[in-house]
């Protein structure tokens, strides 16, 4: 919609367009976080409602738009109400942003102009903003100017600059290098100054400055140069900007001194003196020249030639070698040569005045010729040296030698001198024929060279030597031998990947490629262990865990590279070292032992297992109790948990103790277990009765009691569990008028009465119940007296006290009651119950009412023996638990005075 209305507008309101254009400059630095404010378009632009113009007047409110979204939009942030310029999150990079350009603008970008008011290092963003609405509408040119921060270092293009500098360059000369620094910061930020870390005192930088600003560090020589002296010099060229604080760069300089054909050839002499017989054959070797020149190259080239001064017979006896200087004898000697030859010879160099030096040759005249040594070689030779390889056999042959005297007239004999394996003997059917050959096998690692002669002298004496030299020759004879055969290393475990173990050596006596040793992993090394070929540096790739596995032992082969090629084998072991990296761990995290109550203090209970798989002092593990110390202790060593006291179940049923395992290891580690101890119930506690409280106690019983009723009951808890605490009721003795009249329920311990008492059943019945319990192996009782006296009334109580004074003779019957069965109350006999009910129908009325009286009483003791017998069940269900007595406590009943 904006759009359409500038373009139905804009032929309207064209000039007024132009008048509104306005144009603002703003310059920030480079790198700033988001949210900076860069300007307030509004209140640079003094709009109406900045200044506060007009305000009764109601204002339309402002708008700011950026008009495109080009380049320079994605790092500005345009409030459109306020007009106010932020930077964004994008941050400015001016060297990423502003490409150095003369005069270039982007539209809706950046660029690098050059203006009157703005320098060539300038980087701007342009933005057009649109304000509206209408009656402010103007086009605003925004534009940025990016100031550029010291955040570049200099940085030269290539790590290593090379500059060449001849021998002979004087001082003060410039020579420019090819590689300056470069840094993307422009102005002072830029590259200021280079200089030299190590100048050597024959150097130094300057710098000089182009029309487009460009700075070109140029080498200067301050001192005289001498390749012959020093050939290179190496050193660091800096390079530094001119920001606060300034930034460097580096390279390294390395400045090489070219040769110049400064030097001329010299002897180290100025004359040879040479003796020579006269009898000397061709080709003898008379004398070498040698000259040096200090240059390299072209500049060193020697030539050797004769100076004009030499004579021409001189020239025709002795050839001069131009390349090597060597001297030798060109023709034979005759008696009219003369004795001495003067041969001066020039060493001759490019562009150089010749050195001299002046070889005087003596010669010896000879009345006779000496014998003559005649080798013909069977071995391969070349210029005097014999080549024979270490492994040849005994008696290989090297030459024949002839020996012969020239003129004929004396006889001639010769013999072998020098050390070695070597030979010569005549060789028949011939005359003066000898030959030379090996006694034994050579060895190169012995000996590579040995230097013989074979001498020949006549009967006058003469003398000719030969010198042979046998070279011998290399063979693959010798495996690689290791520095040792076993090689055992230690590396401690958890190492770091690609770990260093040893560098391994050995030697192989042979030469050359022969000699040159590889060394491979054996079959049996595992992968994770590396060899490197060339070095043999050992290494594991990978971290070794002791507890995994100690030891590892494998071979190594070490190869020469002869053909074919031998080899020797080296056992390596390799002993992982413990870290203390694993913690104490017991085989169960939870342990349960059941012991039983009373056991004898410092008894053992059980032996807690813990294991570390660490080994020496980090696998020795402590153990300590951590609660209950004053009751329990625990042997450190063997793991055994002792109680230092008897224990007690009624007192505590169970014990749950926590044990911690420390190993020795330096920082230590531990862990924790816990320990349950449920002691096991014996049978030490008697049953206890609670009633009846006194054997001296009575219960009234009326004779008119029907049969079945219950009278009393015998109460007891046992403190202790399950079977040991399952109680057993049983009379054991009885005395009265008929005291079978009475039974005790095994169970409840309820006692009722079994028939109907007579007239002749009055009087004192004394029960002696035993209280038994199921305990084992042996069961424990108590023993109480229930004394019923069956009357109507009690009228004279001190003598039913007398009588329970009196001790009671009572049998004692031994019957283990059976309480699994269940108790039966015996049937009244129609013949027993017959007379009770003719009795009691001749009662009077008067009585009925006190047997309905009685049979109220009654049927209220039954509902209490139904709600004892409930308890005492109660008493007996738990097995596993103490028996809270205070819960089970029951008041006795006052009987005394009934």
């Amino acid at each position: 919609h904006l759009l359409l209305f500038l373009l139905f507008v804009g032929p309207f309101n064209c000039f007024a367009s132009y008048s509104r254009a306005t144009e603002l400059f703003y310059s920030l630095n480079e790198g700033l976080p988001a949210g900076v404010l860069i300007g307030s378009l509004a209140r640079d632009l003094r709009l109406p409602t900045a200044v506060g113009q007009h305000p009764a007047a109601p204002q339309p409110p402002l708008s700011f738009t950026l008009a495109s979204h080009g380049l320079g939009g994605q790092y500005v942030q345009l409030d459109n109400r306020s007009g106010e310029l932020h930077t964004s999150a994008v941050e400015i990079d001016r060297e990423a942003l502003c490409v150095e350009s003369s005069g270039a603008t982007v539209f809706g970008g950046a660029a690098a102009v050059s203006s009157s008011s703005l320098s060539s290092e300038s980087c701007l963003l342009l933005l057009d903003v649109l304000v509206l609405p209408q009656e402010y509408f103007r086009l605003v040119k925004v534009k940025i100017a990016i100031r550029d921060v010291n955040d570049n270092a200099p940085r030269f293009p290539v790590p290593h600059i090379r500059l060449s500098v001849p021998e002979n360059a004087p001082v003060n000369t410039r020579l420019a290098i090819e590689h300056p620094a470069f840094d993307p910061d422009v102005g002072t930020n830029g590259v200021q100054t280079y200089r030299l870390r190590d100048n050597y005192g024959v150097f130094t930088l300057d710098v000089e400055e182009n029309e487009s600003g460009e700075r070109t560090p140029y080498l200067i020589v301050m001192g005289a140069l001498d390749r012959e002296t020093r050939e290179e010099y190496v050193t660091v060229i800096v390079a530094e900007d001119g920001g606060t604080p300034p930034l460097v760069g580096s390279a390294t300089l390395t400045i090489g001194i070219s040769d110049i054909n400064d030097n001329c050839p010299q002897f180290s002499d100025s004359q040879l003196n040479v003796t020579l017989y006269g009898n000397s054959s061709l080709g003898t070797h008379v004398a070498t020249v040698h000259a040096v020149d200090m240059d390299l190259g072209s500049n060193a080239q020697i030539t050797y030639s004769y100076s004009q001064k030499v004579l021409q017979p001189s020239r025709d006896l002795f050839h001069l070698d131009e390349s090597t200087g060597v001297i030798r004898l060109s023709s034979k000697v005759d008696g009219d040569a003369p004795k001495l030859h003067r041969l001066i010879i020039l060493g001759n160099g490019p562009g150089c005045i010749p050195a001299v030096i002046t070889v005087l040759v003596t010669i010896i005249k000879v009345m006779m010729r000496p014998p003559e040594v005649v080798p013909r070689f069977i071995a391969n030779e070349a210029e005097g040296v014999v080549y024979l390889k270490e492994l040849e056999p005994v008696n290989t042959p090297i030459a024949f030698f002839t020996i012969k005297d020239p003129d004929e007239k004396y006889k001639v004999n010769c013999y072998l001198d020098g050390d070695g394996p070597f030979r010569l003997s005549p060789y028949k059917p011939y005359n003066n024929e000898y030959l030379l050959e090996t006694t034994k096998p050579l060895d190169y690692e012995t000996q590579q060279l040995y230097e013989i002669s074979v001498v020949a002298w006549n009967s006058e004496g003469f003398r000719v030597n030969k010198i042979i030299k046998v070279q011998v020759l290399d063979d693959n004879d010798n495996s690689p031998v290791f520095s040792q055969q076993l090689i055992e290393l230690s590396i401690e475990e958890n190492n770091v990947p690609n770990a260093f173990l040893t560098k391994l050596h050995a030697t192989d006596a042979d030469s050359g490629e022969r000699g040159q040793v590889s060394y491979f992993l054996g079959p049996d090394a595992p992968s994770y262990f590396a060899l490197e070929k060339n070095t043999g540096v050992l290494t594991v790739s990978t971290q070794l865990d002791r507890e995994e596995k100690e030891k590892y032992r494998y071979t190594v082969k070490a190869v020469d590279s002869g053909f074919p090629p031998r080899e020797s084998i080296a056992t390596v072991t390799i002993t992982v070292l413990d870290k203390n990296d694993n913690s104490p761990r017991f085989i169960n995290k939870d342990f349960s032992f059941f012991v039983p109550e009373n056991f004898p203090g410092f008894g053992e209970i059980g032996v807690i297992s813990v294991t570390d798989a660490d080994a020496g002092k980090n696998g020795w593990v402590a153990l300590s109790v951590l609660n209950g110390s004053d009751i329990f202790v625990i042997d450190t060593g063997k793991g055994v948990l002792r109680a230092k006291v008897s224990l007690d179940r009624e007192q505590q049923s169970s014990y749950i103790l926590w044990i911690e395992a420390v190993d020795g290891g330096d920082p230590a580690l531990s862990s924790t277990a816990k320990i349950t101890i449920l002691l096991l119930d014996i049978n030490d506690n008697p049953p206890l009765v609670l009633f009846p409280q006194s054997n001296m106690s009575y219960l009234l019983v009326l004779p008119s009691t029907l049969p079945g009723s219950p009278i009393t009951e015998v109460y007891a808890v046992d403190k202790d569990t399950g079977m040991n605490a399952v109680i057993a009721y049983s009379i054991i003795g009885r005395r009265g008028p008929r005291p079978e009249s009475f039974r005790i329920d095994p169970k409840t311990g309820n006692i009722t009465l079994e028939e109907s008492l007579m007239q002749n059943d009055y009087g004192l019945y004394r029960l002696l119940v035993k209280v038994s319990d199921h305990g084992y192996p042996e069961p424990l009782h108590s023993t109480v007296m229930v004394n019923l006296f069956v009357n109507d009334t009690v009228s004279n109580e001190s003598y039913i006290e007398s009588l329970l004074r009196k001790e009671p003779d009572i049998s004692i019957e031994e019957k283990q009651p059976q309480i699994s069965i269940e108790p039966t109350h015996k049937k009244m006999e129609s013949a027993s119950c017959m007379p009770t009910l003719v009795v009691l129908s001749i009662i009077s009325l008067g009585s009925i009412a006190l047997v309905t009286g009685m049979s109220i009483y009654i049927c209220v003791r039954k509902g209490k023996k139904h709600h004892r017998a409930d308890e005492n069940l109660e008493v007996q269900i738990p097995l596993n638990g103490r028996i809270n007595l205070h819960m089970l406590e029951k008041k006795p009943v006052e009987i005394s005075n009934i």
